[in-house]
């Protein structure tokens, strides 16, 4: 089991910037990749970034340039700073897991959000 708990989210007026974090405990070891994904009301859920264990990382061409993807392993705590936020971004943002059983991988565990509020 991994249990992952995120914060960091509020209210931001556009061009502005929050981190996220996402702590994780439990069976942490056996994470391969950690994500941020975002869902906004009436719209589907995207991954927004993600880093596998070897420190490699995704973005959505929504966020490049703007957001970063990182991890404190001594902290077992995974970030997202966003910057120059837009009212697009606003959403919920989940952090998740990726387990591999094999070359099988997926998010399989996810925490329980937070909402991050752009204003224009």
């Amino acid at each position: 089991q991994v249990q992952l708990v995120e914060s960091g989210g509020g209210l931001v007026q556009a061009g502005g910037s929050l981190r996220l974090s996402c702590a994780a405990s439990g069976n942490i070891f056996s994470i391969n990749a950690m994500g941020w994904h975002r869902q906004a009301p009436g719209k589907e859920r995207e991954l927004v970034a993600d880093i596998s264990r070897g420190g490699n990382t995704f973005y959505a061409d929504s966020v490049k340039g703007r957001f970063t993807i990182s991890r404190d392993n001594a902290k077992n705590t995974l970030y997202l700073q966003m910057n120059s936020l837009k009212p697009d971004d606003m959403a919920m943002y989940y952090c998740a897991a990726e387990m591999c059983r094999g070359s099988i991988c997926s998010y399989d565990y996810w925490g329980q959000g937070t909402q991050v509020t752009v204003s224009s």
